[in-house]
């Protein structure tokens, strides 16, 4: 696949809708709308940016707040803000860089990065890019047992600081756009972390709560459990040794319709109150949205689709300015709101919308 021709994306005021509409037009439209799209009727996709309006900021006033401390730490790992970059896949059909783009691209925000399984570049090669900056690696039911259980290994091996189990996809979603495009992946980009096989076999068990602590031990790695959208399930994934939890719709691409994370998440905090660390992804696209998150509770927030429409306008520097710009508007609006510190956000910041 030949790549596209990318332009540069302007300094200045961070436009997330101009930014997609920037990297449609540089993408053919079957990998923008594979990036871009959701599951069935997608109701979970559309609902996801609302749902961050569903609350509104309760601001503190004569604090005397002129600094923001936006720097946190996540599982240990020291970063210089709450926006991490979440795990997509084939990241060279948006920009030739592909996942080391990105890396380099996080690494200069001083944000954590979470390397999917479906990546382009082989996971040891993004762990060497920029190998001081703190990468997960993200686990899939996507391959045979042998092949699932050697990925974690190696994701312990080569550098990765935590292991994320996505556990919302025992099946694919059906993916309505990806079906009317018949996506492939193209012959000239194969995914680099794929076997010469095919995805799991009928013979491929499901994975139950007793597979956190044995793919713990596999990579030596503390377990994150991504796709949790209940309380209750939470617990189980706490007493069964993950490290923390991730609130997660996929980014409406599996179950549709379910409950947004914005609404999923107060349930999921109160479920494991100060046991773990709990993250939050979908549909999060300003600092108003990240302040909100964690106001709610959780540790630190992740964004997908704002960092593909950077990447493919802009390469590394394109993420680094998505995220730094997210970065600018969280301080602006921690500010504004009195609040000197994203690691001691009161839950009384934010009100349900009336």
């Amino acid at each position: 696949m030949a790549p596209p021709e990318h332009s540069s994306i302007v300094p200045g005021q961070l436009d997330l809708a101009a930014l997609e509409e920037q990297a449609r037009g540089l993408l053919p439209p079957p990998v923008a709308d594979y990036y871009a799209g959701g599951a069935e009727g997608e109701t979970t996709l559309a609902e996801a940016p609302a749902s961050w309006r569903s609350w509104r900021l309760r601001p503190r006033v004569l604090r005397g707040v002129s600094a923001v401390r936006l720097g946190t730490s996540l599982l240990g790992s020291e970063v210089r803000t709450p926006i991490g970059v979440a795990p997509w896949a084939y990241q060279a059909m948006a920009h030739p860089e592909g996942e080391r783009g990105s890396a380099r691209g996080a690494a200069a925000a001083g944000a954590l990065m979470t390397v999917s399984t479906s990546a382009t570049t082989p996971l040891a090669e993004v762990a060497a890019t920029e190998p001081a900056a703190p990468k997960w690696f993200q686990l899939y039911r996507q391959h045979s047992p042998a092949h699932t259980d050697d990925l974690a290994r190696r994701a312990g091996q080569t550098g990765y600081r935590a292991l994320v189990l996505t556990v919302d996809l025992p099946v694919f979603g059906r993916r309505l756009r990806d079906a009317i495009h018949a996506f492939a992946l193209p012959a000239d980009l194969p995914p680099g972390n794929r076997p010469d096989a095919g995805g799991p076999g009928e013979d491929t068990p499901m994975w139950t709560f007793d597979d956190i602590g044995r793919f713990g031990a596999l990579s030596g790695l503390p377990v994150v459990v991504k796709g949790v959208l209940r309380g209750d399930d939470a617990t189980h994934c706490v007493r069964a040794g993950a490290a923390a939890v991730w609130v997660s719709t996929h980014g409406g691409r599996q179950a549709d319709p379910v409950v947004a994370g914005a609404h999923a998440l107060p349930e999921v905090v109160a479920a494991v109150g100060d046991e773990v660390e709990v993250y939050v992804d979908g549909g999060i696209r300003s600092g108003s949205d990240a302040l909100t998150a964690l106001a709610l509770g959780a540790t630190a927030v992740f964004v997908g689709r704002p960092a593909i429409w950077g990447l493919a306008c802009g390469g590394a520097d394109g993420v680094t300015r998505v995220l730094d710009g997210l970065g600018a508007q969280l301080a602006h609006t921690m500010t504004l709101c009195g609040l000197p510190d994203v690691r001691s956000v009161p839950r009384d910041t934010v009100t349900p919308a009336r």
